[in-house]
């Protein structure tokens, strides 16, 4: 009981972390490129998950890796954090948070579906139901409540929000062969893809990138969203006796979110934006919610 309690801390942690983002993004992006953003984030990350590899003891874990281990690094870096990351702030770039944030939740579904082809898992009648659910409210978002005319307030912004979870799933996919330690793999991931970062920013945003607010929300990022909370998630995972439990917590996040962005961005939050997203939320509630009673069939050998 007591490991469940420190789990659903840490759960909680990184929900209130993940709520905040959306946030940081937009304020960001408010005097910086995305590319500029992405290289600011990225080396935060890579120097706050190389403290943590040191205080935690497993910085040595970062040298015994086989040549597969790091290609492997190089090829993911590629895909998180180089692609993934451009084109997801690409979307807050041309989007209001309220609407780019919902849309980036639907990438679970997305999971669900690439693991037909990839993983050889089945598609489940609920699974259907569950995307049309969830992409109802993507339309409803997109649209910003007038779906009869089925206009998007910016099409290449919700294109490349509803891209981001293609990559994120793939990302996922890709990543359960990948058996390096979780936290040393997504070191040298990020750590990979700065050079590339780096690059591609010179070519074209250039680095002329003003201090002051937007450059701390660019860091805050890729500390906390790209690192801290990436590790308090996995010792949640790690500690919790009930793991449904835990991931239900995840469920506040976007709600949560639509808090600090109407406190902090002054977005006056829309209908459509509350019925959407509570679409989105219902698909991939009864998505999951089959998945644990199917689990928990199993566990009494049903």
């Amino acid at each position: 009981m007591a490991n469940q309690k420190q789990a659903m801390l840490f759960g909680l942690a990184t929900v209130l972390l993940w709520s905040t983002v959306a946030t940081a993004f937009k304020l960001a992006l408010q005097d910086l490129a995305p590319v500029q953003m992405l290289l600011i984030a990225c080396a935060a990350s890579v120097v706050v998950m190389a403290l943590i590899l040191k205080v935690q003891g497993r910085w040595k874990l970062v040298f015994s890796l086989s040549r597969r281990q790091y290609l492997q690094s190089i090829g993911m870096g590629l895909i998180n954090p180089c692609l993934y990351y451009f084109v997801l702030f690409g979307a807050f770039d041309r989007l209001p948070a309220q609407e780019a944030q919902p849309l980036n939740y639907t990438w679970a579904l997305v999971l669900a579906y690439l693991s037909v082809p990839f993983l050889g898992q089945r598609l489940r009648r609920i699974d259907v139901v569950a995307g049309l659910v969830c992409y109802a409210g993507v339309v409803v978002i997109a649209t910003r409540g007038n779906i009869t005319s089925l206009s998007f307030s910016d099409p290449i912004g919700v294109g490349l929000a509803l891209g981001s979870t293609v990559i994120w799933a793939s990302y996922w996919i890709i990543a359960t062969r990948d058996d390096r330690d979780p936290v040393v793999g997504l070191f040298l991931n990020f750590l990979f893809g700065l050079p590339v970062i780096a690059v591609v920013c010179g070519l074209t945003a250039g680095y002329s990138i003003a201090s002051g607010g937007p450059l701390l929300a660019a860091v805050y990022v890729g500390v906390f969203e790209m690192g801290v909370a990436f590790v308090l998630w996995s010792y949640a995972m790690k500690k919790a006796e009930n793991t449904s439990r835990v991931s239900n917590l995840i469920f506040i996040s976007p709600f949560l979110s639509l808090v600090f962005i109407y406190f902090i961005l002054g977005e006056v939050i829309l209908i459509s934006t509350y019925i959407g997203l509570a679409l989105i939320m219902g698909g991939l509630w009864l998505q999951q919610r089959k998945v644990k009673v199917r689990e928990a069939e199993l566990a009494h050998g049903r």
